[in-house]
């Protein structure tokens, strides 16, 4: 991932979130966030501040990296948990992002209405597209799993459900886009 991004930058799903998010607030959040590289270029657009959030610490060496590398060292804190399970792991942030995470965690309303209740102004998420051929794809990843007895699974949600979600944690839309295999929403506090 690390590699990828100081290669090319963002990919165009995540370059989907930035332009989302950037300008909107000064405190960032990001639930899985991998190594950080929206949370880099949040920082670098304007936030003043981010927390990572992953359920492991395998990132933050690399991410640690590329923070120093972009010149934001100080500015993003690692933190290990299940937000969803542990509310109480980070405060509420300006924005709030998720990129490709929700189709990685088994219990959607929670992960998406915590990640709502965190939220000041801007929350961002990216998951896959609800099409027949990304649910096929979906039911091959997962037997794959079960044949290799991994606990991975992946989940296509419909998006009507996670807009509602939103919803009810206080949120309105506030964008959607539909690529081929990824969809991004975004919704506002009012």
């Amino acid at each position: 991932m690390a590699a990828k991004y100081r290669r090319r930058g963002l990919d165009a799903t995540e370059r989907r979130l930035f332009e989302l998010l950037h300008g909107r607030g000064e405190t960032v959040l990001e639930i899985g966030g991998g190594v950080g590289e929206l949370e880099i270029e949040l920082l670098r657009a304007g936030a003043s501040h981010a927390v990572n959030v992953e359920l492991s610490p395998a990132y933050e060496q690399e991410g640690t990296r590329l923070v120093t590398e972009a010149g934001v060292g100080g500015r993003i804190e690692w933190r290990y948990g299940d937000v969803a399970v542990d509310r109480e792991l980070v405060d509420a942030a300006d924005l709030v992002v998720m990129h490709r995470v929700v189709c990685c965690y088994p219990d959607m309303p929670a992960l998406v209405g915590v990640a709502a209740d965190k939220t000041r102004r801007a929350f961002a998420l990216s998951f896959p597209r609800d099409s027949w051929f990304v649910r096929l794809g979906a039911r091959f990843v997962n037997g794959w799993c079960r044949l290799r007895r991994s606990a991975f699974r992946f989940y296509v949600h419909r998006p009507e459900a996670i807009d509602a979600v939103a919803h009810e944690h206080g949120l309105r839309s506030a964008g959607a886009h539909t690529g081929r295999l990824w969809q991004v929403a975004a919704f506002a506090r009012d």
